[in-house]
């Protein structure tokens, strides 16, 4: 029996996620589109006038926001349907179209940063002093003001705005090149069913099969595909970062940490206490977690490719995307009838996009649109891991949901270290709700597994990518060259740290870095432990408080971006400035791993 993928057109549409919410028709896009472009002079208009006063300084605010809610949407429009078919020309077109109206517009718009840069010291306090309704623009002028060490002339700013799109062409090459021409052998399961394999179907389904020959065939397939790439990948991450590391110097930081630290809003101390703490006191429990793994799974040796196979082989539940979808909802009735609103409009108003196709964007994403709902990709694969990926993706949803609903469009995104403390938190609330519904041992040995897999997921995989990314830009800042042998080296370097002997690290494994596209998002992979850091311990105050606990949360989610960081950690009870949250969240999931050799050993 051979298994095959389908293209997008022979997918049902009830797996689909709606974009006509969005626009109705490719014709009202292309519409709209031109009518931002005819609207541009709504905000250029104000060029040069920026130091006439308070009023103009609104007005250029407030036609600029407006201007951006329409690009963003149009962006959206685009950008959503390349992610679920990057192979059709029609929806390559329309993204690169967008990519070059959008840049253009950026470019237009960028004398109002220089302009304000260059008034007078104390001008923009005295503004926001005599105009009431500059009021929602307070915290991003104040931003702005703290970036006027490293801003550029004019001229030079509205050059690199214009030169925006050249400047991301890496992640666009790397995403074309896996999502679109990248192709992986077939192989074959224990029963000699042939499987095709993708990779949407390697990391989402066989990377946690219990067959062990299909995991470790299609491992196999996945790599040899990857070693094909790597020079390629690694001349493209190379350059994603050759270009970071000389516009931290063009502007002026001392490093291209600290200028990517900078808008997260994030110290030094506090971007390392994650990497640090987290490897040093987590990497013993884990190595318990794989050797409790390879003796449950009878495994000779525990490789690389079998960390994610299931404890219990026998005992993998099949879910479909309805089941899951009313298990998520269900769960998250503890956050009120308004967040439950929200949820119950995602899942049944196809907001969510789970068809597994040829073309699609591999892993999952929400993609929030100010003013819009909320868009949801995952490829479904009916298994039970599956409903904390769609939980934690629509706790992205409700979160931006809420902050939209109560913020202006310039205060709704909070820091990146904040960003996935809400998706996060909708994981550990299902895990809760599942254990409290069943007494069965089994069961609960099951679900500790899934939270180790969120922990894994955000403590480890992500983690770990920190960790290479501090490596990489430690040695691009002393103009160390990086290719694939050197990234491989790295990664492997990073991954026998933290498994020491308790995992077999092939040539493969060092490949991982190819996995993710991360890399190409500035310093964001360390925010997935930051996050998860604050709701471990906003989840343990809900348990404990109840209702107090769950108000101060999504006030937290409501305030949108108007606080920093650490500010909006503590509004929800979490106070991390300091390094008690971290480890104590690490002792969480050591006490996990506790209880799932305890729940083997009472057998």
């Amino acid at each position: 029996m051979t298994e095959k993928r389908l293209s997008r057109n022979e997918v049902p549409v009830e797996a689909t996620w709606r974009l006509e919410d969005l626009f109705e028709t490719h014709d009202a896009w292309e519409a709209a589109l031109s009518k931002i472009q005819e609207d541009v002079p709504n905000v250029t208009k104000y060029r040069g006038k920026l130091h006439e006063g308070a009023r103009v300084l609104l007005g250029v605010l407030t036609a600029q926001e407006e201007l951006l809610v329409r690009l963003y949407h149009a962006h959206a429009y685009a950008h959503l349907h390349l992610s679920v078919d990057s192979t059709n020309p029609n929806y390559q077109t329309d993204a690169a179209r967008m990519g070059d109206i959008g840049a253009s517009i950026m470019t237009a718009m960028t004398f109002i940063r220089s302009e304000l840069l260059s008034l007078p010291e104390g001008t923009i306090e005295a503004y926001l002093e005599e105009e009431p309704e500059l009021a929602p623009f307070r915290k991003t002028l104040l931003d702005l003001l703290a970036k006027k060490p490293h801003q550029l002339s004019p001229e030079t700013e509205s050059a690199l705005a214009s030169l925006s799109e050249v400047l991301e062409s890496p992640f666009r090459i790397y995403k074309r090149g896996k999502l679109s021409d990248m192709s992986f052998d077939s192989v074959e399961d224990a029963e000699g069913s042939t499987r095709p394999v993708s990779f949407a179907l390697y990391e989402n389904k066989y990377e946690m099969s219990s067959d062990t020959t299909l995991r470790r065939n299609a491992y196999a397939s996945f790599s040899s595909t990857l070693r094909e790439y790597q020079n390629t990948f690694a001349e493209t991450y190379a350059t994603q970062v050759k270009k970071q590391v000389i516009m931290s110097r063009l502007r002026g930081y001392e490093s291209v940490t600290h200028m990517m630290l900078e808008p997260q809003d994030v110290s030094l101390e506090m971007y390392h206490n994650i990497l640090d703490i987290i490897q040093a006191e987590l990497a013993p429990h884990m190595r318990r977690y794989a050797k409790l793994k390879q003796r449950e799974l009878g495994l000779e040796q525990m490789r690389f490719c079998d960390l994610k196979a299931p404890l219990d082989a026998d005992f993998s539940p099949s879910i479909t995307f309805d089941e899951a979808g009313k298990l998520v909802q269900d769960a998250l009735q503890v956050l009120g009838t308004e967040y439950s609103d929200i949820m119950r409009e995602a899942f049944t108003e196809r907001w969510i996009d789970y068809a597994d196709n040829v073309g699609k964007s591999t892993g999952a994403f929400c993609s929030s649109t100010y003013g819009a709902h909320s868009y949801v990709l995952v490829s479904w694969a009916d298994n039970m891991r599956g409903a904390f990926t769609l939980a934690h993706e629509v706790g992205h949803a409700g979160h931006f949901m809420l902050a939209g609903r109560y913020q202006r469009f310039v205060n709704t995104r909070p820091s990146l270290y904040f960003i996935e403390a809400p998706s996060t938190m909708n994981e550990l609330l299902l895990a809760e709700h599942i254990m409290k519904q069943s007494d069965d041992k089994r069961m609960k040995r099951w679900v500790i597994a899934q939270l180790l897999n969120t922990y894994y997921h955000n403590f480890v995989t992500h983690l770990l990518e920190g960790e290479l990314q501090r490596l990489v830009y430690d040695l691009a800042m002393q103009d160390v060259p990086m290719n694939a042998k050197k990234l491989n080296d790295l990664k492997g370097e990073v991954l026998s740290s933290f498994w020491g002997d308790a995992v077999e690290l092939d040539e493969d494994a060092k490949m991982t870095w190819m996995r993710q596209p991360h890399y190409y998002m500035s310093l964001y992979p360390y925010t997935y432990a930051a996050g998860l850091t604050a709701s471990t311990a906003a989840a343990q105050l809900i348990k404990e408080q109840g209702q107090p606990a769950v108000d101060r949360w999504l006030e937290a989610l409501k305030v949108g971006g108007t606080l920093s960081p650490l500010e909006l950690m503590k509004l929800a009870g979490v106070d991390m400035s300091g390094p008690e949250p971290i480890r104590s969240a690490v002792a969480y999931v050591g006490s996990l791993v506790d209880q799932l050799e305890q729940l083997f050993e009472a057998e």
